[in-house]
């Protein structure tokens, strides 16, 4: 089993290394890669220092996996490459999330359509991943009509840049800039380039993408997408309305019962989820799971993930893991 990590030398290619040494993943051969200019430079794993080589050189060495984390660009080019030479894509960039021909998995949720000729295979958005896990088994049971998500996203969604922003402003050092505007003690009302319609892409993508992994098109969902001066970690207000009633009790148990979700809801403790608990977790936190009292059939909730990781690099090797223990590879 040959499993090859690409964009190695990335935020979220150094957490992929994190989580295949955390769970064990099952190769026999570990092939790091990254652009040509870091082609050559060495990244220590497991106490083994690995030479990162070129795209070309990875597809020539026909990895069973290729886990990708490279952008958008680099993916539309080389995922091809890729699966021609036979390798199982599982790509973390939006390039292929809304391609009618691929598939866009969190395999607690839709795993069970993988078949071995998904030869690139879509992982969600980071906060698109972490409301589905907490809305699939609410759907399933009391079917949703419309969600309404307020997010406030963590500025390492946006990358180093952004988080070296957050730390140099922090200190009071001027620095290189990620965003329009200081991001320290603000809160910055988008999260990637706004559209024709006003949204952004972000917000856009909690739009359309839940509805593909859940393989229902009946609901409608509607989005704000703020970046808040929090290291890691994202977080969402959810307003749900349901086709049928239900008991909070019974809401709770529900999601208490789902894989991959936490329910952290005691106000007598003051217990609910925060970033600061999330962080270096792969569960989906959720609390303030509430009646919405100003319409009937409606739950407020508050979900928190660590976006790096179930948010990207934990679902991509949970999709790896699938592949692998249902013989797809």
């Amino acid at each position: 089993m040959k499993v090859a990590v690409v964009g190695a030398t990335g935020m979220v290619g150094s957490v992929m290394l994190k989580v295949l040494e955390e769970r064990n993943f099952p190769f026999t051969e570990l092939i790091l890669v990254a652009s040509e200019r870091s082609a050559g430079k060495k990244i220590s794993y497991k106490g083994t220092d690995y030479t990162i080589i070129g795209l070309q050189d990875a597809v020539d060495a026909k990895p069973n996996i290729a886990l990708f984390s490279a952008g958008g660009t680099t993916s539309e080019i080389w995922a091809p490459k890729f699966a021609e030479a036979g390798t199982t894509v599982i790509d973390n960039s939006s390039a292929w999330r809304m391609d009618p021909s691929k598939k866009l998995i969190v395999p607690e949720i839709n795993g069970n359509v993988l078949t071995k000729e998904d030869k690139i295979i879509a992982n969600p958005n980071c906060s698109t991943i972490q409301l589905v896990m907490a809305l699939a088994p609410l759907h399933s049971k009391y079917q949703m009509k419309r969600v309404v998500i307020s997010t406030y996203q963590s500025v390492s969604g946006t990358g180093v840049k952004a988080v070296e922003q957050l730390e140099n402003e922090t200190k009071g050092i001027k620095g290189e800039m990620a965003y329009h505007y200081p991001i320290n003690r603000n809160a910055i009302p988008q999260c990637d380039v706004f559209l024709d319609n006003g949204y952004t892409k972000e917000e856009m993508k909690l739009v359309k993408e839940p509805k593909k992994i859940l393989g229902d098109e009946s609901f409608s969902v509607t989005a704000t997408a703020v970046r808040i001066p929090t290291a890691g970690g994202h977080s969402e207000a959810v307003n749900i309305q349901f086709e049928n009633d239900f008991d909070l009790g019974d809401v709770r148990k529900l999601l208490s019962q789902t894989p991959g979700v936490i329910v952290q809801d005691n106000l007598d403790t003051n217990t609910y989820p925060m970033p600061i608990y999330a962080h270096n977790k792969d569960e989906v936190f959720v609390g303030r799971i509430r009646r919405d009292e100003s319409q009937p059939n409606t739950l407020n909730m508050w979900i928190v993930a660590d976006n790096l990781r179930k948010g990207a690099a934990t679902n991509t090797i949970q999709i790896g893991e699938y592949l692998i223990e249902n013989n797809l590879v």
